[in-house]
């Protein structure tokens, strides 16, 4: 399986991480000696399923290394836009890719055995299109209980966003419709929420929305067969967005804090 690495985005004197980047791109801010984007390749060539990598919105320096590296792709203007573009070349080099893993680059706290876990949960058997990581609140907080992230709060539980899913590569071409209107609302919420519909919102804004239910619409209004997964690990969604999190994951990185063997996993 090949993976997409989302290296883009140079933040801006108005971001709050500017400070740290001056200019530079944020995938190569220092994180404990090393690039940011760097620790997440490592992780990624630690693993036994993984044969390539592309690098997508970071020009080739020659700042990151390794062996499984095959190429780099040009900031194409925002997330799905990358995302898009990496699919493109993934099936452009293989036209058999059937599944190809896709990983931010601001999550360097990430092991080769937390790739491994997100890979083989999602290759259970059960079809999908799109196999998205959640964590719940409860983990990310006993991990890393200085975090502060943002939770969805749902019915039955709270998550946040992880950051490295399973894709079935032939989307870039199937779905091109729901691409083409998601880069078109990705600056506007109203027309995000006209995607996913206002009924959803507003159950999610009650809490009457359970985990299963919202995956269960949101697949069927996007035409795709959605598989959530909810690994035990915080640091698949803890990401590098703002400076106190970036303090947090320089010290974490700094004390050699990576779990490798799986911590027990809370009931599904």
């Amino acid at each position: 399986m090949d993976a997409i690495v989302l290296a883009g985005g140079i933040p801006t004197p108005q971001d709050p991480l500017y400070p740290y980047t001056q200019g530079r791109p944020k995938a190569l801010l220092d994180i404990a000696g090393k690039p940011m984007t760097q620790w997440v390749v490592e992780a990624l060539e630690g693993s036994a399923h993984i044969r390539r990598i592309l690098i997508v919105g970071l020009k080739p320096t020659g700042a990151l290394h390794g062996h499984k590296i095959a190429g780099y792709l040009p900031d194409q203007g925002g997330i799905i836009p990358n995302i898009l573009a990496g699919l493109r070349e993934v099936l452009r080099r293989d036209p058999q890719a059937e599944y190809t893993v896709v990983a931010s680059g601001d999550i360097p706290a990430i092991t080769a055995v937390m790739v491994d876990w997100v890979i083989e949960h999602a290759a259970d058997g059960t079809p999908f299109d799109i196999a998205y990581s959640a964590i719940r609140r409860e983990v990310m907080e006993a991990r890393f209980p200085e975090a502060r992230r943002t939770f969805t709060r749902l019915k039955d539980l709270e998550v946040c966003g992880g950051d490295l899913q399973v894709v079935r590569t032939a989307l870039v071409n199937t779905h091109t419709a729901i691409w083409e209107r998601l880069i078109a609302a990705r600056k506007n919420p109203f027309k995000q929420a006209a995607i996913i519909g206002w009924d959803v919102l507003l159950k999610l804004a009650l809490r009457r929305l359970a985990l299963e239910e919202a995956l269960t619409v949101i697949s069927r209004r996007l035409g795709v067969r959605g598989k959530l997964l909810l690994p035990p690990y915080a640091e698949l969604g803890m990401d590098a967005d703002k400076p106190h999190q970036v303090d947090l994951l320089r010290r974490e990185l700094a004390n050699g804090n990576r779990p490798l063997v799986p911590p027990q996993e809370p009931p599904q």
